[in-house]
């Protein structure tokens, strides 16, 4: 009895199509990099009960075994990362938390010490939310090297989240902290970190030869960049897009857009279909 095959969707663009190419030539020198909320996991309103989507971690399991690397580029913590996704069934999954402060790989995580400008803006946030007239529902969330704030439970989440802009900026600017914003979200975090300084240190330190990133978010949008200074000096990549109605400037500079997690699971399969 056969076993049918999910097929690989094509890119849209012909660097993307190089891209694939590339990892599907030589998959054990290839780098296959994915944002976890948005993109690994559906969007959820308790960040805590995010979970990986049911069908990505079986089917990173498989490419575990053929690609050179597989690696999470989050802003979350990679700890908690790990344990929301389910990444310890994953050998030797590099999960690179905190726009790749963090380092988590088969269960040992590395944690730098938190720069002094996050504990103050965490102390002050309360005090500055308040101050601001954050309505119920605007969680905050810490990040130990960053802290966020959500408003995605706030009975108007965007204007909600357009009144905290301005105090928020204010609160990382006296702090040296650098503005991520994000779905609903705003993180305060250090400055000189992105998912493409991540991703670009990652793929030099593997010497990979073909990469490819999936992401949704604007805090994907660096990655993306670096995805095309990497074609730029010779290494093929693909940009992948988990699409959704919330964030809509990413699919724009995509090579290739998918139903949301829901689609990046299948392009995993998929991938793990064709080479396995």
């Amino acid at each position: 009895m056969s076993t049918a095959r999910t097929v690989l969707p094509e890119p849209a663009t012909p660097e993307g199509r190089a891209g694939l190419a590339a990892l599907l030539a030589e998959p054990g020198q290839a780098l296959a990099a994915l944002d976890f909320d948005g993109t690994l996991s559906p969007i959820v309103a308790d960040p805590a009960q995010a979970r990986a989507h049911p069908a990505a971690v079986p089917a990173l399991r498989r490419l575990a075994g053929v690609l050179g690397t597989l690696a999470v580029i989050t802003g979350r913590p990679a700890a908690v990362a790990a344990d929301l996704g389910g990444f310890g069934q994953v050998p030797g999954l590099i999960v690179l938390g905190q726009y790749g402060l963090e380092r988590w790989v088969d269960g040992q995580l590395t944690v730098p010490a938190p720069p002094p400008g996050v504990a103050a803006a965490r102390a002050e946030l309360p005090t500055l939310l308040a101050k601001a007239g954050a309505p119920d529902g605007v969680q905050t969330e810490d990040k130990g090297l960053a802290v966020a704030v959500h408003t995605r439970q706030a009975a108007d989440p965007q204007a909600t989240l357009d009144r905290l802009r301005a105090p928020l900026a204010g609160l990382a600017g006296r702090h040296g902290l650098t503005v991520e914003p994000g779905r609903l979200v705003i993180e305060l975090r250090p400055p000189g970190t992105d998912k493409g300084s991540a991703l670009k240190n990652l793929v030099s330190e593997r010497k990979s030869r073909a990469v490819m990133f999936c992401g949704d978010d604007l805090g994907d949008v660096a990655a993306f960049g670096a995805v095309r200074a990497l074609r730029g000096s010779g290494i093929p990549g693909l940009t992948v897009c988990s699409g959704s109605a919330e964030v809509t400037a990413l699919a724009e500079s995509a090579d290739l857009v998918v139903d949301g997690p829901d689609g990046i699971a299948a392009l995993l399969t998929a991938l793990a279909d064709t080479l396995t």
